[in-house]
């Protein structure tokens, strides 16, 4: 179970060992504890919960909940898993899971937009600007027929745009620091500064 929640700094740039300049997403990666151990015979399926950081003025139900695992966390996320092993509740992780060139699946929620037309957030074309455009340039257009008088769901108009949970997979983690517990990521990170990041071990 290669899994760890982060919270994200920011980015920079490194050089690597053959002297490329990379650009690197920055994650303060706290100590995790395991906080719940779910089982196929207690619960139906596998998994784990993980809680990382501390708040101090945590509710009553949540105290009672990780009481066992000694910590008052201030975020849980359970996280599914094939083969539990030999973990248990009150098991600490922290940088030292992944190492210098591990591919990690890294989801966030993404930044939001507020809202958008269709062409920042679809990367629709605009119309012409002449013959008679009057101002309908960045318009959406015909969206249909009248038949069956509705807009069906998915239908790509103006909308919200961002702070949906997004995923980016195969990312390659360039830097391990245990002794500040930072991770380093080759690539672009969902989510802005402070926002938690969830990093998942490729099998």
């Amino acid at each position: 179970m290669k899994t760890l929640l982060t919270r994200k700094i920011g980015m920079t740039s490194i050089i690597s060992s053959d002297g490329h300049a990379l650009a690197v997403t920055l994650l303060s990666a706290g100590e995790n504890t395991i906080t719940q151990i779910k089982s196929e015979e207690s619960d139906g399926y596998s998994a784990v919960q993980l809680g990382a950081e501390n708040n101090k003025k945590l509710a009553k139900p949540q105290i009672g909940h990780a009481k066992k695992a000694g910590v008052k966390p201030n975020v849980m996320r359970e996280v599914r898993v094939e083969e539990l092993g030999e973990v248990k509740v009150g098991d600490r992780i922290g940088a030292d899971l992944f190492s210098t060139g591990d591919i990690v699946d890294v989801s966030s929620i993404s930044k939001g937009k507020g809202f958008a037309g269709a062409i920042k957030r679809h990367n629709f074309s605009r119309q012409r600007k002449t013959h008679g455009a009057k101002g309908a340039t960045r318009r959406v257009g015909s969206i249909g027929s009248m038949y069956p008088q509705k807009i069906f769901k998915g239908k790509k108009m103006a909308g919200r745009m961002g702070n949906e949970r997004t995923t980016v997979k195969n990312l390659k983690i360039a830097l391990v620091d245990q002794e500040k517990n930072i991770l380093g990521i080759y690539g672009a990170v969902p989510g802005p500064r402070k926002s938690l990041v969830v990093i998942k071990g490729v099998k």
